[in-house]
């Protein structure tokens, strides 16, 4: 057995013979120990079930864990490439039990694994207990048949595990093997035991205590196994190799490295290959779990990583940017075992090729900046903070930069006077924002953000986490508790709630701990890093420093993300049909529905709005996956990818692609740059159905649309509604339309002779007043009638009638809807336009009927009025105006 993968998957299935549940790696970024930037350990992913929390439905287990040691409390980052055994990123190699074997079965299954499996010699293996550990000891010489002096007794807390100052604990066993005489180095416990000879590579955790105070201890009810074996340390040991560096997985690497750079790892080059080798790992690691370099927290930490090894490259002498022409080796030797780097392979390439790109654009301007201002300083000098600050502020050179490339000249940085700087620009911005016009308890938020520091988003991988209490928040006043019942604003060090920006709205969720429950009903971003949940307090209480599960709304984070890779579909779609004009003003990306705005000078058409769902729907049933990636934005632009209205961007954005292009095109369907959340793939967006499209503003259109379900429930209910309709018609679904067109060209029909008839009937000699409809008036025909169920519109077309058949005369007819409201219409005929005014007619049968005004022309006028009860009042008008005259 020599292989890394070998070793690994003998480990697994050992104990998975041995009635283990094989458990998959957690992650690098915890989910559910908001205290740690990194998994560092086996036990991290298991944390609830130690304590009790959670259960499952297993009581023993076994991993491979990948961990990370390069930030925090348990930072290595310094000693690799120098050290035979430290690394950034490495393997721990685990079983555990959660209540069910305790000592003793540990012991047999650790001590057949290594004897008979690995098939290590008995008499090179030697182990520690704790100082006062009298049954490990008994165990150990029971079960391995180990003398006295191959069972150490030590007494410091490099066998003693606590989780803190409280919470469980217990003493460890660790096992040793013999190197041989060859290295020095003494056994554990002696004056020489930081030599090399001995080397730890197994860790029995025994946790039998409850640490209830600093000095009281009691018995675990259940007390449980959390151990530990280095993957590489103990490939080494089998590969017979003095270094971790030395085993296959590692050679694997730095041979790429060597044959890429063509500069043999000896000598000086030797570490830089062993740091380019662990770093890339690290870095590849992290950006597969959605990591990507940053400016705080682990995206800061993985920035280090990954220009610590760029830094390794260049001192090798590598031209171009080396990193992510090595990742095909890391996939093709750690691949098997971790499908997300196969997943990842592209994202991490692009991702560590911009890096490294722009890193040594950034160190070619730093260096000879650096070189300018430091010039006068010897051995023993400080760089002014001021000077550093400015490289970092206006430059982008980081501190760390500074200090490493002045550390060989014995120069120092000022680094209070560094922080002095930052303190001063802090203020400013503060300064600014007070005098912008925003609300005044906005700037509450300021003092937060420098006192917590930023918010790190974990929702684009995850919907759960855990998180601990930084801040709160209660009308406007930051306080220590909220009670049950009570509401507030919460700020944690790490959530999965997206905060509304972009069109997206917030998430909402549930926070809880052993104590307390609260419904997280919204989340904002301030100041652009610092997520601000709106919480109500449902059970217990919460105080700062409580941590919390974190859990959003599954449901509903869904819904939303399917509607917001959508609009980018719809965007794209919406271009393609109308043209290259389109651009987003605006959107709103909600559980239920999606809206878009754009410019377009005016209303789409039915037949372009179904090319652009049609267009949209084809890249969904594509299921293509959707890819982000992380780039500055000059060249996210010039690479064609759109911006959306009301985002800010700074100088690094994600750019979101998905769909395969278009016939022709050199690009994804659609690629935008978005800070929100999307889908994995098209597929889960659903069907996407646009429900209306309106005008809002000048130059201005919106659409609005549904997805999956909500578009689903739509769809079924148009369906239903078709159904009826059918059933009412008697007809075929499929004849519907047709046999609705029919009914309403009969309606038309039906209506037109009903009005004929009704006009007829008004006109003729038996309508209701008909005898005195025409009188004389001081020697003038008058024709006055009033008529009821007319149109308005057909009230003209009647006078003209009248006037046929009067020769010469005035028509006056008076129309009195249903509501009691009338219409008026008076016309003269062509030889009395002279002497009689149609207009002028016209407003004083208005005046009669409670109305004012009225229009026209001399031969005929029209107007209205709200009392219908006075229509024979308005006629009387019109004679008494033509008596007059």
């Amino acid at each position: 057995m020599s292989g890394v993968n070998e070793i690994r998957s003998t480990f697994l299935d050992y104990f998975k013979r041995e009635g283990h549940e094989a458990v998959a790696s957690g992650p690098l970024v915890p989910r559910n120990d908001p205290t740690l930037m990194f998994t560092s350990a086996g036990m991290v992913q298991f944390k609830t079930l130690f304590t009790g929390v959670e259960k499952r439905a297993y009581a023993t287990a076994t991993t491979a864990q990948k961990c990370l040691r390069a930030g925090g409390k348990h930072n290595d980052l310094d000693n690799v490439g120098y050290t035979a055994r430290h690394h950034t990123f490495f393997e721990m190699l685990g079983n555990f039990s959660f209540g069910d074997y305790f000592k003793e079965r540990a012991i047999e299954l650790a001590w057949a694994l290594v004897t008979k499996h690995f098939d290590l010699p008995k008499d090179r293996l030697l182990v520690t207990v704790y100082i006062d550990d009298d049954e490990a000891h008994a165990l150990w010489k029971k079960i391995a048949g180990l003398s006295d002096d191959k069972i150490i007794r030590i007494a410091s807390s490099d066998n003693f595990w606590a989780a803190g100052e409280t919470g469980p604990c217990g003493p460890c066993s660790e096992i040793f093997f013999d190197q041989g005489e060859k290295l020095f180095g003494g056994p554990p416990g002696s004056a020489d035991e930081d030599g090399d000879r001995f080397l730890e590579f197994w860790n029995l955790v025994f946790m039998q205590y409850d640490q209830v105070t600093p000095g009281a201890r009691e018995p675990l009810p259940r007390p449980s196994i959390d151990t530990g074996m280095g993957l590489e340390r103990i490939s080494a040991i089998l590969q017979g190799v003095p270094s971790n560096y030395d085993t296959d997985l590692f050679r694997a690497l730095i041979a790429t490295a060597v044959d890429l750079t063509g500069v043999p790892a000896e000598g000086a080059a030797r570490a830089s290959h062993r740091v380019i080798a662990d770093h890339l790992r690290a870095a590849s690691f992290l950006v597969a779990e959605g990591v990507l370099p940053g400016n705080e927290g682990r995206g800061y930490v993985l920035r280090r990583i990954m220009r610590r090894a760029m830094r390794h490259a260049q001192l090798i002498g590598a031209k171009d940017p080396l990193m992510h022409r090595l990742v095909p080796s890391l996939v093709r030797e750690m691949g098997g075992a971790y499908p997300e780097l196969v997943r990842g392979e592209k994202l991490i390439e692009e991702t560590l090729e911009l890096e490294e790109t722009r890193f040594r654009t950034t160190l070619a301007r730093g260096l000879g900046l650096l070189d300018e201002a430091s010039a006068g300083l010897g051995d023993g000098d400080a760089l002014p903070g001021e000077t550093a600050f400015k490289l970092y502020d206006t430059f982008g050179f980081p501190l760390d930069l500074t200090q490493d490339a002045l550390r060989a000249r014995g120069v120092s940085v000022d680094t209070d006077g560094f922080n002095a700087a930052m303190e001063r620009q802090k203020a400013e911005a503060r300064a600014a924002w007070n005098g912008s016009g925003e609300a005044a308890t906005e700037t509450i938020w300021f003092g937060v953000r420098d006192r917590v520091g930023a918010t790190e988003f974990l929702g684009y991988a995850e919907e759960r986490a855990s998180g601990a209490v930084l801040a709160i928040v209660k009308d406007g006043v930051e306080v220590e508790r909220l009670a049950t019942g009570e509401t507030g604003l919460v700020i944690l060090n790490q959530t999965p709630f997206y905060g509304e920006s972009g069109g997206q709205v917030g998430d909402r969720g549930v926070m809880a701990n052993a104590g307390a429950v609260l419904d997280v009903a919204d989340t904002q971003k301030k100041l652009g890093d610092l997520f601000v949940h709106s919480v109500t307090v449902r059970e217990g209480a919460v105080s700062v420093g409580d941590e919390f599960a974190l859990t959003v709304d599954h449901a509903r984070r869904s819904a939303i993300r399917g509607n917001h890779s959508a609009t980018h579909l719809l965007h794209e779609a919406l271009r393609l049909t109308l043209g290259d004009h389109i651009a987003q003003k605006g959107s709103l990306v909600a559980p239920d529905r999606l809206r878009f705005d754009f410019n377009h000078p005016k209303p789409i058409s039915d037949a372009d709005l179904a090319q652009v769902e049609r267009r949209a729907n084809a890249v969904v049933w594509q299921n293509a996956a959707v890819v982000t990636r992380v780039m500055p934005i000059a060249d996210a632009m010039e690479s064609g990818a759109r911006a959306l209205f009301g985002e800010k961007y700074g100088d690094e954005v994600r750019v979101v692609s998905m769909g395969r292009p278009e016939p022709g095109a050199d690009k994804a369907f659609s690629v935008e740059l978005c800070g929100g959340t999307h889908v994995a793939s098209t597929g889960e967006v659903g069907p996407i159905t646009i429900v209306n499209e309106s005008g809002v503003a000048s130059g201005v259109r919106r659409i609005e649309a549904l997805t999956g379900e909500a578009a689903r429930l739509h769809l079924e209910g148009q369906n239903a509604r078709v159904a009826d309709l059918a059933a009412l018609l008697k007809s075929p679904e499929a004849e519907v339309v047709a046999r609705v067109e029919a009914l309403v060209e009969d309606r038309k029909r039906l209506e037109r002779e009903l009005t004929e008839a009704r006009k007829k009937l008004a006109m003729s000699d038996g309508a209701a007043g008909a005898d005195d409809s025409t009188r004389d008036v001081g020697g003038v025909k008058l024709f006055a009638r009033t008529v009821e169920g007319i149109e308005m519109k057909d009230l003209k077309g009647l006078v003209d009638e009248a006037k046929k058949s009067l020769g010469s005369g005035v028509a006056a007819i008076v129309g009195v809807t249903s509501e009691g409201k009338a219409g008026v219409v008076v016309g003269v005929t062509q030889d009395l336009t002279q002497k009689f005014n149609a207009v002028e007619l016209v407003r004083a049968a208005s005046a009669a009927l409670g109305g004012s005004g009225g229009g026209g022309r001399p031969d005929m006028a029209q107007a209205g009025g709200p009392d219908g009860d006075k229509a024979a009042e308005a006629l009387d008008a019109v004679a008494a105006r033509l008596a007059a005259a």
